[in-house]
């Protein structure tokens, strides 16, 4: 049996939905409010880990410059042991 809509019926019905969409907004601005919440925090935590990083980098450019130093200094023993070496069997052949 069909059913007939009355005016209070329909006015019954328009205060339902204008409930449901009142309710809809606010759920929606209160997700929007925890994802900036949550996007100040994800923020704040990448910036502490850029930090960190950055004092990694810096401990490892400090080591890799120790080693570099090391490396020219063996480079430049090994030569000088070649070069005294090699002038120690010339003098001797002479």
């Amino acid at each position: 049996m069909r059913e007939q809509w009355t005016d209070e019926r329909l006015d019954d019905l328009n205060e339902r939905v204008s409930e449901g969409f009142a309710r809809l907004d606010g759920d929606i601005r209160e997700l929007r409010r925890d994802i900036k919440d949550l996007r100040g925090e994800t923020n704040a935590r990448f910036d502490s880990m850029n930090a960190r990083f950055d004092s990694m980098e810096e401990r490892f450019d400090a080591r890799f410059d120790a080693m570099h130093r090391l490396l020219i200094r063996a480079a430049g023993g090994v030569i000088a042991v070649l070069i005294t070496t090699g002038a120690g069997l010339v003098a001797t052949q002479l």
